[in-house]
């Protein structure tokens, strides 16, 4: 496999690398200091400095104002954004602009996207359900406007999805960044089942929320939609459309996972070489040494998982088992990956892992999150099998 970057890949990896240059991990205060959110809103500033340097269009196309590059770049962006434990909705409002490229039509790209790639509208998702446990497009209805009789109508006496719109009834839980999103993407299911994709404003009649706290003591929020209508245009009824936006969130969230553990992993390197026991520095020691290195493996599992599951997003490319498949791999390594490097990480740093004055207790409660976010490496496990099952090899 070649997984060498393009020029344009790599000069926005530069143009990220120069804008998180100036970022400070622990430029908010502590989660573990702090009994609620740790912030009210997202890093404004920094998000301002990703407008202007292109990198929120970066999977646009130049006809909606972006770059025009795949969902790799963006993956290459969000790595470094972990790398600082950059406090903004990158991931979320790039891969449902993205989704809104590929799948929605034009009225609504044109509302959304130009502005989504300047930095004046802000994108999130809800993507866990009611529990995070089911398919996050069961925790929400859409029905077809006039189908219960409002307002006067029924849908048998000419009211339709096509000129009315829909209703949506149900909770998205855990939805990161809703307080200071503009829109929300609601995936949800129609009385077929058949799983849909809606956009709606966050301030939008029957859409309220409640406040939830991330462990990395980010803001979330349970969406709750109770009657809240959607314009037919907002709502995006594709085939594909929610699988592949999920697959890109899921391959987006590994991105961050691999950010943050070669974050950690240098971190830790450079504490090891520094400390000293018995007159020498503990990184010499054949257990420190064997434990780093295991965790570099790990990294590089991470790695390739990950541009496998971004590349068969980004090229639709085939292969003997669907992407579904690639996606599942990516999150067994990162989900497991990510723990074992940052409880090295906390290991081999003693008593200055769980030092409020040192960042590394930041970068465990931020890979905590991811981990929960991915789920158990078991279940993508059992998910895998199921595919091959299905997919025999050979």
């Amino acid at each position: 496999m070649d997984f060498t970057f393009t020029e344009e890949q790599q000069a926005a990896v530069e143009a990220a690398r120069a804008v998180f240059s100036d970022v400070a991990p622990d430029r908010t205060p502590s989660p573990a200091l702090t009994p609620g959110a740790v912030a009210e809103d997202i890093d404004r500033q920094l998000w301002n400095e990703l407008a202007r340097t292109d990198l929120l269009g970066l999977t646009l196309s130049p006809a909606h104002g972006g770059v025009g590059l795949d969902p790799i770049a963006l993956c290459l962006v969000l790595r470094e954004s972990a790398k600082v434990l950059a406090r903004i909705p990158l991931l979320e409002s790039c891969a449902v602009a993205t989704a809104v490229q590929r799948y929605g039509g034009s009225t609504l790209a044109a509302e959304l996207l130009p502005r989504a790639g300047r930095g004046e509208l802000i994108l999130t998702v809800g993507a866990n359900g009611r529990s995070g446990h089911d398919p996050a497009e069961l925790a929400v209805t859409a029905r077809p406007y006039g189908e219960n009789g409002e307002n006067g109508k029924s849908a048998e006496n000419g009211a339709s999805a096509e000129h009315s719109g829909w209703v949506l009834d149900g909770v998205q839980s855990g939805v990161p960044w809703a307080q200071a999103a503009d829109w929300i993407a609601v995936p949800a299911h129609t009385a077929g089942g058949r799983p849909v994709l809606a956009l709606l404003p966050r301030t939008r009649d029957g859409v309220t929320l409640a406040d939830q706290v991330s462990t990395s003591g980010e803001r979330l929020a349970e969406v709750r939609l109770d009657g809240a209508r959607v314009a037919a245009h907002e709502l995006i009824d594709a085939p594909g459309c929610w699988e592949w936006l999920r697959s890109l969130l899921t391959t987006g969230t590994c991105a961050l996972a691999l950010g943050l553990g070669e974050r950690v992993l240098a971190m830790t390197a450079e504490y090891t070489g520094k400390r000293e026991q018995f007159g020498f520095p503990v990184a010499t020691f054949q257990a420190v040494a064997v434990q780093a290195a295991d965790r570099y493996i790990d990294l590089r599992a991470m790695e390739a998982t990950l541009w496998q599951a971004a590349w068969r997003i980004s090229s639709d490319a085939g292969g003997p088992l669907p992407t579904a498949a690639d996606v599942a791999v990516a999150k067994i390594w990162a989900s497991d990956g990510v723990r074992r490097v940052v409880q090295t990480a906390q290991h081999l740093h003693g008593g200055f892992g769980a030092d409020t004055d040192y960042p590394l207790h930041r970068f465990h409660a931020w890979a905590k999150q991811i981990e929960l976010s991915l789920g158990p490496a078991a279940a993508h496990e059992e998910a895998l099998g199921d595919l091959l099952a299905a997919h025999p090899l050979g």
